[in-house]
């Protein structure tokens, strides 16, 4: 039996770094944030379909290897003979790296996010589903036989949409898991101990907290098609069915 050449074995194992290196870990699983940004020089583009014809659409750029920062605007009815709701303003999503991530420590990340999702409610001044706000999440990413394995926890504060009394701090955990470079499950749970008090609770879609799901393609290089399933622990006596978006991200580099 001859003796593998050790130049081979280097040229392999490089290879093997270079593709892990080429898929990094999401900076978003299907809403809630995780500690990873955008590298320096790069740009993400992101297309949300969501319900009743609505539409999202938002731009986050890498300043540095550690700071992102984006903005984010859409409307409901967008699609549709309905009347069009825009948004009131844009939003903004500014994510700042504190610790890198090691074998041990997972990364840590502080960032603020005032898009939320769905309709916007223009009495109470709140989305269907609210922003996270500013927040404070933390990966720790973990190589398998098929892909990347991440793990994401975080907390977070909303305090710009609390005209419904509810100004609660909430929690939110995911994970995602890589089957291969291209198809990717992730599964995430929101808390959303802002919505189950006062008149938040009498307008909340959600039963003890969003459990949401979702498949990520990777169509072509840097091309993310994505299917979500949201609202998994949907209240019964105010909406039919859970959500069903599709979400397109596209990242480039400059």
């Amino acid at each position: 039996m001859q003796h593998i050449p050790k130049g081979f074995l280097l040229i392999v194992l490089s290879s093997l770094l270079l593709a892990q290196s080429t898929y990094p870990p999401p900076t978003n699983l299907v809403t809630i944030p995780t500690a990873g940004t955008l590298v320096r020089g790069s740009f993400s583009l992101d297309m949300r379909v969501q319900k009743d014809g609505g539409f999202s659409t938002g731009l986050k750029v890498g300043i540095t290897d550690r700071f992102q920062f984006g903005m984010s605007f859409g409307a409901s009815n967008l699609i549709g003979d309905d009347s069009l709701k825009w948004y009131p303003h844009p939003e903004v999503n500014i994510k700042y790296r504190l610790i890198d991530e090691t074998k041990s420590m997972p990364g840590i990340a502080i960032g603020l996010n005032s898009q939320g999702y769905g309709a916007y409610n223009e009495i109470l001044e709140r989305y269907e589903v609210k922003a996270y706000g500013l927040y404070a999440a933390a990966s720790k990413n973990w190589a398998t036989p098929l892909g990347n394995m991440g793990i994401h926890v975080g907390v977070n504060q909303n305090f710009l949409e609390i005209l419904d009394q509810d100004e609660d701090q909430s929690l939110f955990m995911g994970i995602d898991l890589e089957f291969n470079p291209e198809l990717s499950l992730l599964v995430e749970y929101n808390a959303a101990l802002n919505e189950n008090d006062m008149k938040a609770e009498d307008i909340a879609i959600n039963r003890g907290g969003y459990l949401n799901a979702a498949v990520r393609w990777t169509f072509v290089e840097r091309l993310h098609i994505e299917m979500d399933f949201n609202n998994l622990l949907f209240d019964e006596d105010k909406v039919d069915y859970f959500n069903r978006e599709l979400k397109i991200i596209y990242i480039e580099y400059f």
